[in-house]
């Protein structure tokens, strides 16, 4: 009874997926849907009120605790709202496939805007809807090419060659180090650095790693050609979610040279002295070479990541003493002759 005496609450009611919003006052729960499923002619068996928000269902009890012009969804029977996210998630989904109608919307906003994060927004809208990723060719997609040379005609190629030429510079770290090698040892050094430069040259110097066009298990990205960042050395993951395609036009391809291929156990600090260290202590033993290779060239110890995610730190790590050698086998010991009876 209490109810009759209180001042009508207000609310702004909308259907499932519309934008449009009215303003509806009542009492009770069971008044304001009414009033709601009347003007969008709605059924009202089975219908229920949910808070905007974050899809909390309006009750009875929870009725008068709700601030006035709360906004509210009109659902029928089946229907769900997660609140903020359900809008997110529909938000998202228009720019899987974005039409022309958007991105001309999305400039005309731009072009008008003053405020600099809303600029800052449309600019990054326009630059992600506008990436033609699909396209592979330079005929396709000639603006993804400019500044690079005529030799380059699919973006695969290119890309492809981009992590060559990074492979390259370690492999060249490692040459070059001969001459911080004893006299005695630079020769096997050499030698252990040739074998690398052939398993390399055999293996495209692991230019798959860039290539959506590589089998799986041989590239970093998806077949659409996004890249995730795998975050610090010290960690499993990339806490701030980077991703990038550079595929889909020339800004993101320059981008994308920011991120690192970071070595877990550092190349320079480590790897590569260790490795001659190796080399000059063998003492007869045989320096397990593809070990080496593996942490300078594969990714057993590379991790593609973001700049604002490549520590630059020391990264204190060692690598595994007992993996250095190969393994030394036991001689087996001859049985001693039969006698002759």
């Amino acid at each position: 009874m209490l109810a009759v005496f209180r001042k009508p609450k207000t609310f702004k009611l909308r259907a499932l997926h519309s934008q449009e919003k009215f303003g509806v006052a009542g009492r009770s729960c069971q008044e304001v849907l009414q009033k709601g499923c009347l003007h969008l002619q709605l059924p009202v068996a089975g219908s229920r009120l949910c808070l905007y928000e974050d899809g909390t269902e309006l009750t009875g009890d929870y009725f008068w605790s709700v601030p006035d012009n709360s906004e509210l969804v009109v659902l029928t029977s089946g229907q769900t709202w997660q609140g903020y996210v359900s809008d997110l998630s529909r938000f998202l989904s228009a720019f899987h496939k974005p039409h022309t109608g958007l991105i001309q919307a999305a400039r005309q906003l731009l072009s008008d805007e003053q405020a600099p994060l809303r600029q800052k927004l449309l600019a990054d809208l326009l630059h992600t809807v506008s990436e033609n990723i699909a396209a592979e060719t330079r005929d396709e997609d000639p603006p993804w090419f400019e500044g690079l040379e005529s030799r380059f005609q699919s973006k695969s190629g290119y890309l492809r060659y981009s992590c060559e030429s990074r492979i390259r510079s370690y492999l060249r770290e490692v040459h070059s180090y001969a001459s911080v090698v004893g006299v005695e040892a630079r020769g096997e050094y050499s030698r252990v650095a040739d074998l690398m430069c052939h398993k390399l040259r055999a293996a495209g110097y692991n230019g798959s790693y860039f290539d959506r066009g590589a089998k799986a298990g041989g590239r970093l990205c998806t077949p659409e050609g996004w890249f995730c960042c795998q975050g610090p050395f010290d960690v499993d993951t990339c806490a701030s979610k980077h991703s990038i395609n550079p595929y889909g036009n020339r800004e993101s391809r320059v981008l994308f040279s920011t991120w690192n291929l970071d070595h877990i156990i550092e190349k320079k600090r480590t790897v590569v002295p260790a490795l001659a260290e190796a080399i000059t202590e063998r003492d007869g033993r045989e320096v397990a070479w593809e070990y080496f290779y593996g942490l300078l060239f594969t990714l057993e110890n590379l991790k593609l990541v973001h700049i604002a995610c490549h520590k630059k730190t020391t990264h204190r790590l060692g690598c595994d003493p007992r993996r250095i050698y190969q393994p030394q086998t036991k001689p087996k010991r001859r049985r001693p002759a039969r006698k002759r009876r």
